[in-house]
């Protein structure tokens, strides 16, 4: 049974940061990815990050403000967002899957086990 808990989300004003935690329960997996979805908007990558390497990948609307990381000491994976705007409003979501790719490290429908979601927003 794997087990992906969100927490961390918020109200922030524009220009502030919150950092997300993903705890992961279960197994370890080799990569984890955030999405977002936005009232009447498809879920949209974020990011990911690969467990062994802590290699990652953003997307381009987020990269130089948001960083993802992991903790093997307590399964978890964390996005700190900085100099958030009104436009990072949104449902987050971690997730992951056994056979994940880089490749399709941004496609959504690749992941099998997703958290509940947390809520952020900025207000302008």
């Amino acid at each position: 049974q794997v087990e992906l808990l969100e927490s961390g989300g918020g109200l922030v004003q524009a220009g502030g940061s919150l950092r997300l935690s993903c705890a992961a329960s279960g197994r370890t997996f080799r990569m984890y990815g955030w999405f977002r979805q936005a009232p009447g908007k498809e879920r949209e990558f974020v990011g990911c990050i690969k467990w062994s390497s802590r290699a990652t990948s953003y997307a381009d609307s987020v990269k130089g403000r948001f960083t993802i990381s992991r903790d093997g000491a307590d399964n978890t994976v964390y996005l700190q967002m900085n100099n958030l705007k009104p436009e990072d409003t949104a449902v987050y979501y971690c997730a992951t899957d056994n056979g994940l790719i880089w490749s399709s490290r941004a496609l959504a429908r690749e992941y099998d086990y997703w958290g509940q979601g947390t809520q952020v927003t900025v207000s302008s």
